[in-house]
C-alpha cells in the first residue's frame, strides 16, 4: 500500500523496502511504515536506483555496517513531504541523493565521508526514503528518474577525475573500459573540449564509446601494450589524465601512458586489491600525480548537473531491471555484460 499526498498534508501508510537481514544475505522485501521527515529532512518517493561496483561489494556482505539495512547508494525520485526548516525543496521537486550527503564541499575528511546510504544506514532500494535536504541535488530537467539515478556514484566520480586534472580544450583523457564511470568520463571530457582515448576488450563496446564521443579506440586484447599506443596517438607526449579503473594490473601502464606532469586518477579495483607494482622513479622523474577518487562532494554534484544540463548529456544505460531483480542486475555487472550503467526501476 502506498502513501498519497492530500492537499497540504500527507497520509501515512506502509511501503516496501528490500532489506539485507544479515551479512551477505540477498535482499528480501519487507513492509515498513513510511517515515515522517524531521527538521531539515524530506521524504522522497523513490522511483529509480542504479547498480555500482560498490553495491556489488556491499551486497556480498563485504562492507561494514549494521544489519539489517536497505542497500544501494544511488536513488532518484520526487519529494512528497518536507520537514521543518527545509527551504531548498518543495513537494513535487525531482531530486537525486548524494553518495556522501554530509560532504558538502571542500576536501574530504573521515567525518564527512562517514555517512553513506546503504552502508552506514538504509539506502535507496525502497519505495520511500527520508533524506537530509542538504544531501539532495535537483534532477536536471531533461533526464528521467532512471537516467538521474545513474549519476550519484559513477557520474560524480568521473566528474571529479576530470576536475582534478583541470581538463579543458586540447587536453587528452584516457579512460579504461566501457562501464559507467568510464563512459561518463568520455562524455564529460568531450563536453569540455578534450580528446578521449578509450580502451576495451570488445570492439562492439568500443563502437558505443565512439558514439558517445571517444576520439581514439584501443582494444587491449589485440594491443596489450596499450600505453605505447597512447604515446603514439599523442605524438609521444602521453595523456593529460588517465582514469584508471583496473587497479593493480593496469596502474603501471597508466603511469607510463601519462604525460610529464599528468594525472592518474585511481578510481577502480576491478583487477583486485593487491599491491600495484609501479615504477616510483618514473612517477618522480615525470612529475606524475596519482590521486585516489571516491566520488565527491554535494557541491561537485551540483556543478556536474550544470554541465549535464548545458551539454544536454544523457547517461548510457544498457540494462533496466525491476528493483526486485537486483540479484540479476548484480550478476550482469559482475559478468561484464553491461555497457555504461545498469538501472533499477522502483515501483
Amino acid at each position: 500500500m502506498a502513501a498519497t499526498a492530500t492537499g497540504g498534508g500527507y497520509r501515512m501508510s506502509t511501503h516496501v523496502a528490500m532489506v539485507m537481514n544479515a551479512q551477505g544475505a540477498a535482499p528480501e522485501s519487507e513492509q515498513r511504515p513510511i517515515p515522517v521527515p524531521g527538521a531539515g529532512q524530506v521524504l522522497v518517493k523513490v522511483n529509480a536506483s542504479s547498480v555500482n561496483y560498490h553495491d556489488m561489494v556491499n551486497l556480498a556482505g563485504l562492507i561494514w555496517g549494521e544489519w539489517p539495512r536497505v542497500p544501494m547508494t544511488d536513488g532518484a525520485g520526487e519529494v512528497v513531504a518536507i520537514g521543518p526548516d527545509v527551504t531548498d525543496f518543495s513537494v513535487g521537486d525531482r531530486v537525486m541523493g548524494a553518495f556522501h550527503p554530509d560532504w558538502q564541499e571542500g576536501p574530504p575528511t573521515p567525518q564527512l565521508k562517514a555517512e553513506l546510504p546503504g552502508d552506514s544506514g538504509d539506502g535507496w532500494l525502497q519505495q520511500y526514503r527520508v533524506a537530509p535536504a542538504a544531501g539532495l541535488v535537483a534532477t536536471p530537467l531533461h533526464l528521467t528518474d532512471i537516467e538521474a539515478a545513474t549519476l550519484p556514484c559513477a557520474g560524480v566520480t568521473a566528474w571529479n577525475a576530470v576536475l582534478e586534472a583541470e581538463i579543458g580544450p586540447g587536453d587528452v583523457v584516457l579512460t579504461q573500459g566501457t562501464g559507467g564511470v568510464s563512459l561518463f568520463a568520455v562524455q564529460f571530457a568531450r563536453a569540455l573540449g578534450a580528446d578521449v582515448i578509450l580502451t576495451s576488450s570488445s570492439d562492439d563496446k568500443l563502437r558505443i564509446g565512439s558514439q558517445l564521443g571517444a576520439t581514439h579506440l584501443i582494444n587491449y586484447r589485440t594491443v596489450p601494450d596499450w600505453e605505447n599506443e597512447v604515446k603514439r596517438i599523442t605524438g609521444g607526449r602521453g595523456a593529460d589524465l588517465v582514469v584508471d579503473l583496473g587497479g593493480p594490473e593496469t596502474l603501471a601502464q597508466s603511469v607510463r601512458a601519462s604525460r610529464m606532469g599528468g594525472t592518474v586518477a585511481v578510481i577502480g579495483v576491478l583487477t583486485g586489491f593487491d599491491v600495484a607494482p609501479i615504477s616510483v622513479a618514473e612517477v618522480m622523474l615525470n612529475n606524475i600525480r596519482i590521486i585516489g577518487i571516491t566520488v565527491g562532494s554535494v557541491l561537485s554534484f551540483v556543478e556536474l548537473c550544470e554541465l549535464i544540463t548545458t551539454a544536454a548529456i544523457k547517461p548510457h544505460i544498457s540494462h533496466i531491471f525491476d528493483w526486485t531483480d537486483v540479484t540479476e542486475a548484480v550478476r550482469v555487472l559482475q559478468a561484464g555484460e553491461h555497457v555504461g550503467k545498469i538501472a533499477l526501476r522502483i515501483t
